[in-house]
């Protein structure tokens, strides 16, 4: 029973007991009072479970959609630096029942975090919503007239986990803006992030973003290392619930149930978004005046196709937005990945990108005809996400349908546990050199240089002579291939040369076999001569 409840409750009981005691005054003297009426029986306590999200996504489908209520004008209006300093009191934190792995933190409304979102707690299978409080938060620098009240509600929320030393609890998850969400494992720093849903990412129409505007949170197990969440999803075009299973680990895991609920036809829906950020690489050099000589959170978009097929999509920094469609059934899986661990690459001590983790999308049943779409974004500095994967299906979600998206997340840093097989580890871009009288280099020419490492190229690197590579473009001509083996990686380095026309675009790709087996994932590029 919430608060309301209890003082309706009250107030009746006092109506009745004064109704009845005015009309005792008017009853004849030898009558008996009436004896009172029974109370009804309580009705059983009915334990939260998804379906009841469910429910809710689907009673809030069939009503119109409502813009949130306003905050308070000082908390509106609060600039980043205003925000960051009103911190949550750790001393505060929620979940700590006996024996809980887990705390919970909640994030303060204002600045860009203007809708108030609800967070309930579970308790023995009863929610209850966690009330907002001043005394939950420190607030620095800020100063307000008054209190806020206790339905102000909150921006979004973190749980903490001790992730990497038993005695220290660290963010392990945390929800914020919208139905962005990012999630950590064993010695990982914040990087890219995932979200709940997207619609219209890409299209001439301005891209809509679903918000995560109520939150129910289980109380863990003693000992558990499983924390269970559920999230109602709303925005004009849809209606959603959610159910997170995060598994801790070194390679946290994220199991994830979306039941969506159509209010209107919707064209380009985005299952599992991935969102994260490319700058500038070893295969994209136009901003160098820096003394990092890589930034980026993801280096590369990985999939493996309902064929079989793994293939490698290096990521780039476009002087133009690009978008990039795979087209499958059934995929297997996909994700935006960051393959390179070395330190020297990017030498920030503070940022540390080498420690961002790799996010790997798995249905966990079968999604049917659809595309994997990639977005690239320009941008002249670090700080700006410019880079979407996410799943689209073939068809349309239309008004009044529903639909049920089953999948898992994985949080690593280790991606020979994903692919089975040789990767492309590396991708240089420079122009070709001319070899004796072999034909002269024109401006539209280019090399592409690919190190290919893992699997079983180790083993093929003492007998080189077994291993081809295979090349493709979609227009213009392979000028000439080389490929030799690599000591410093124990794989094989691929030299394509290829030839577009000037104003026109390619795709090239290449991969390494011996005989007719296949060593290595497909590593595919886009190209277009400037």
């Amino acid at each position: 029973m919430n608060r309301r409840e209890l003082l309706g409750a009250a107030a009746a009981k006092a109506l009745v007991v004064a109704a009845g005691a005015a009309l005792g005054q008017n009853r004849p003297a030898q009558s008996p009072p009436a004896p009172a009426p029974a109370a009804p029986p309580a009705p059983p306590q009915v334990r939260f479970s998804y379906d009841y999200v469910v429910r809710r996504a689907r009673d809030l489908a069939a009503t119109p959609h409502e813009p949130p209520p306003p905050l308070p004008e000082s908390l509106a209006k609060l600039d980043f630096d205003s925000w960051r300093d009103i911190r949550f009191r750790p001393e505060r934190a929620l979940l700590q029942a006996p024996g809980s792995n887990f705390r919970l933190q909640t994030f303060h409304p204002g600045f860009l975090y203007t809708r108030p979102v609800t967070i309930n707690l579970i308790r023995d299978g009863v929610p209850a919503p966690i009330p907002y409080a001043a005394n939950l938060f420190e607030y620095g620098r800020n100063r307000f007239e008054r209190p806020f009240p206790v339905n102000t509600g909150f921006a979004g929320f973190r749980l903490h986990y001790p992730l990497n030393d038993p005695r220290v609890h660290d963010e392990i998850i945390s929800f914020l803006g919208a139905s962005y969400f990012r999630f950590l494992g064993e010695g990982q720093k914040y990087g890219l992030s995932a979200r709940g849903l997207a619609i219209g990412v890409g299209a001439k129409e301005t891209e809509e973003f679903p918000v995560f505007r109520e939150f129910w949170v289980e109380q863990p197990e003693s000992g558990a290392d499983k924390a269970v969440i559920h999230a109602l999803l709303d925005s004009e075009s849809v209606t959603g619930a959610y159910r997170f299973d995060l598994y801790a680990a070194r390679d946290a895991v994220l199991e994830v149930t979306a039941t969506l609920f159509a209010r209107k036809r919707i064209e380009k829906l985005g299952i599992a978004p991935l969102t994260s950020m490319f700058f500038t690489g070893e295969n994209d050099r136009r901003y160098v005046d820096d003394f990092r000589p890589e930034l980026h959170d993801s280096d590369g978009l990985l999939m493996h196709t309902g064929e079989g097929e793994w293939i490698w999509r290096p990521l780039r920094n476009p002087t133009r937005i690009e978008g990039a469609a795979f087209l499958d059934t059934n995929i297997r899986g996909f994700g935006l990945m960051q393959r390179d661990r070395t330190f020297e690459h990017y030498q920030d001590l503070d940022l540390h990108y080498e420690l961002r983790p790799s996010y790997w999308v798995e249905p966990l049943e079968p999604w049917g005809e659809g595309k994997v779409e990639l977005f690239e974004i320009p941008t002249s500095d670090e700080t700006n996400d410019n880079v979407v994967a996410q799943w689209a299906p073939a068809q349309p979600m239309e008004a009044g349908s529903s639909r049920v998206w089953r999948y898992k997340i994985t949080a690593t840093m280790d991606e020979s546990e994903i692919t089975p097989g040789g990767i492309a580890r590396n991708t240089y871009r420079t122009r070709p050199k001319a070899l004796g009288s072999a034909e002269p280099v024109t401006p539209t020419m280019a090399r592409f240089i690919i190190d290919f490492t893992d699997g079983q190229l180790p083993f093929y690197a003492k007998a080189p002579d077994q291993v081809q590579v295979v090349p493709s473009i979609s227009n213009g001509r392979i000028v000439r291939t080389f490929l030799v083996p690599n000591p410093q990686t124990g794989g094989f380095r691929a030299g394509i040369d290829v030839d577009v026309p000037a104003g026109q675009s390619a795709d090239i790709r290449a991969f390494l076999k011996a005989g007719n087996k296949a060593l290595t994932e497909t590593w595919t590029y886009p190209w277009r001569p400037e």
